[in-house]
């Protein structure tokens, strides 16, 4: 499962503007304000946001893709990290809590092409409320 994807973009203001007036008809608003990148989610009373656009560094020849997958647990993250770096992952990001949210647990990996590849706990309460259902 996915749980966020960012997005590095070359005018972040001209993109914000695209996607808080595209994305709207879906029901996604602004709500994790990380400046200069910004965060989209459902307004859902939550701050877990699920795309995200990020300017890109003035080094970078293209954008760089940012996927994080949800995990349940703090040792999906662990063993994440460990199997990505056996595969020939670089690190970017040893496992741990990020300031981000509250319960935010996460590691990062490079891919072989430098997309950054994350693993994170479910800190929204999705597993939770999923099998409360």
């Amino acid at each position: 499962m996915l749980d966020h994807i960012t997005l590095h973009v070359k005018d972040i203001e001209r993109s914000i503007a695209f996607y808080r007036q595209a994305l709207a008809p879906l029901g996604y608003v602004a709500k994790a304000h990380h400046e200069p990148t910004i965060g989209f989610g459902v307004d859902d009373g939550t701050p877990h946001s699920d795309f995200y656009v990020s300017p890109m560094d003035d080094e970078e020849a293209s954008p760089v893709t940012h996927i994080a997958f949800l995990t349940p647990n703090v040792e999906a993250v662990q063993t994440f990290y460990q199997a990505a770096l056996a595969a020939g992952g670089r690190d970017n990001g040893a496992p741990g809590p990020r300031p981000y949210h509250p319960g935010y647990y996460s590691a990062f990996v490079l891919d072989p092409d430098g997309n950054n590849i994350e693993a994170v706990v479910d800190w929204s309460g999705w597993f939770e409320k999923r099998q409360a259902s």
